[in-house]
Parts: C-alpha cells; sequence; structure tokens
C-alpha cells in the first residue's frame, strides 16, 4: 500500500485503484471495507474538485486573447475580402 494520504492527482487516483481492487477481491472484513470505501469517496471527490480547477484553468486560457496571432488572421481576412469568389 503506498501513501494513505496522496498528494498529487495521479496519486489520488492509483490510491483509488488500490481500493477499488481490494473492495473486489473480498478479503477486507466489512468494516475495513467501510474505512476503505470511505477513503475512495473522499479521494474520489478531491479528485473531482482538481479536475474542476483545472477545467476552469483551461476555460480561463482559451478566453484570454492571443498576441498578435488574432490581429494577423484578422487583417488577412480583412484583405482577402474583396478577393473572395463568393
Amino acid at each position: 500500500m503506498d501513501d494513505p494520504n496522496p498528494r498529487d492527482f495521479e496519486a489520488k487516483l492509483n490510491r483509488i485503484d488500490e481500493i477499488v481492487k481490494l473492495l473486489q477481491s473480498g478479503q477486507p472484513s466489512l468494516e475495513e471495507s467501510i474505512v476503505l470505501f470511505k477513503e475512495g469517496k473522499k479521494l474520489a471527490r478531491e479528485c473531482e474538485a482538481f479536475l474542476k480547477n483545472a477545467q476552469e484553468q483551461i476555460d480561463e486560457a482559451m478566453a484570454e486573447p492571443q498576441s498578435g496571432a488574432g490581429d494577423a488572421r484578422a487583417a488577412t481576412a480583412a484583405e482577402l475580402d474583396g478577393d473572395l469568389p463568393f
């Protein structure tokens, strides 16, 4: 068993995977299974929060105008406006 309190996203996912395998094996007692289930649920919530934060950061980055690239494309489209066959 790895760190029972993993800090990074990948470690949390690995721990969840370990918990699932343990529960599926049927080896833990009922009491141990409950403890493992609660740990897995907590880790899943933490992963969900991490993913939500990551999505927000991506959305913000996508909303920011790209310096220069957007202006160049707009100028090219404006220049070609009269030359388009349709």
